[in-house]
């Protein structure tokens, strides 16, 4: 028995190290968001924003969803000059939703981009192919997805507050819409990976490196993109958003992520099996990180998300009870129901950022960190991973 105890005190003192340095960067991340930039609201255009935005969408085989993109587009105002919709030689119909809207709203334009270039991944090429095709006249780049839905006033909102506060580049955090019972437990544990990795949206980082985006709704100066060579430096990222967005803070741009529950709804996949598959895979975003910060923030979710459910169910399952003497089994025990209250807690500040009016077992987002330990599994399984298809296209091994 003493042997036993041996190691289990050992094994528990090791644990406590590891998630004790980690806890400490979690709280110092955390202790951030009270000070965040608050959401951002729609506005109303005022005339100096006159077609200043041009807007860029990449699409294949969007036709099940982007209507409710095409109609909040079409409520934005004066503010956008041009909507260019770049196709991927989409066969499900998409093409034949866009031109019905361009024959209500002008500022649409249909076309397909060329054949995606030796190196290049689909998304990356669409936007840098409708970004060629932009106006010069206009001073912002905005590219969105076709999963996104738009409020009126979104563009005139995100371009007076980048204007405000000096951002050469800002991305914005969507409200999720949840449906199935599945995806509303998963779906917060897979986005808790990134809340605890990075600053809370709307807290700035001066480290290039810490820089997070959403490419679902992505303000650029067009002068700053050019700068850059459009999306080249970001040509075969399977999260282009993340990587063009810490190229830019790196060349000493101003680049923010800011809340946009507001102003800006997403529905991104079709249940947990669809979640775990297609967001899961880019959620490591190896191709924006060296492998030294990868396999840290892997070292970091698996102390502060991954462990802490384990540990105390494993104690509440298998172990004696404990003395209450400070041993190192009950102050691994303590730091692990506290990671866990912090968990749960968090909950209550991420709820804004969820719909979940049209749920059926919207009640499981408030288990969602029983799934923390899977989201982690996740997020190594795709770090290991290099994908070799996306929304139907194959890659080779050369990217």
């Amino acid at each position: 028995m003493l042997d036993t105890w041996a190691i289990a005190s050992a094994i528990s003192l090791l644990l406590l190290l590891i998630q004790l340095s980690a806890t400490a960067i979690l709280l110092s991340r955390l202790l951030k968001g009270p000070s965040r930039h608050p959401p951002i609201e729609p506005q109303n255009p005022t005339p100096e924003l006159l077609g200043s935005v041009s807007i860029v969408i990449p699409t294949l085989n969007e036709a099940l969803r982007i209507s409710p993109l095409l109609n909040g587009l079409s409520q934005q105002s004066y503010e956008v000059r041009e909507i260019l919709v770049v196709d991927s030689k989409s066969g499900d119909g998409t093409p034949d939703l866009i031109k019905t809207v361009q024959h209500k709203d002008p500022r649409f334009r249909l076309m397909t981009d060329d054949p995606l270039p030796t190196g290049w991944v689909g998304r990356p090429w669409a936007l840098h192919y409708g970004f060629l095709q932009t106006s010069q006249a206009s001073q912002w780049f905005l590219g969105m997805d076709a999963d996104t839905q738009p409020s009126p006033g979104l563009v005139a909102g995100l371009v007076k507050t980048a204007e405000a506060e000096g951002y050469d580049l800002v991305s914005l955090s969507p409200q999720f819409i949840l449906k199935y019972p599945g995806e509303c437990w998963l779906q917060p544990a897979l986005l808790m990976t990134l809340l605890y990795r990075f600053n809370p949206a709307g807290v700035n980082t001066e480290n290039s490196e810490r820089v997070m985006a959403n490419g679902q709704c992505y303000l650029c100066r067009r002068s700053v993109l050019a700068n850059l060579g459009g999306y080249t430096s970001a040509n075969s990222s399977f999260c282009d958003d993340v990587t063009l967005a810490r190229n830019i803070a790196a060349s000493g741009f101003k680049v923010g992520f800011l809340d946009g529950a507001k102003v800006l709804k997403v529905r991104m996949y079709e249940g947990a099996m669809e979640t775990w598959e297609q967001w899961g895979r880019s959620l490591d975003l190896k191709d924006a990180s060296s492998r030294t910060q990868l396999w840290g923030d892997l070292w970091f979710l698996t102390a502060v998300q991954g462990l802490p459910l384990i540990v105390v169910l494993s104690y509440l399952l298998f172990s004696p009870p404990l003395p209450l003497s400070l041993s190192p089994l009950l102050l691994l025990l303590a730091l692990n129901v506290f990671l866990l209250v912090i968990r749960f807690a968090m909950l209550f500040a991420i709820a804004p950022s969820y719909d979940r009016t049209q749920a059926r077992g919207g009640w499981l987002f408030w288990l969602s960190p029983f799934a923390d330990p899977i989201a982690v599994l996740r997020i190594f399984l795709s770090a290991l991973r290099t994908p070799r298809e996306w929304r139907g296209r194959k890659y080779s091994t050369e990217l």
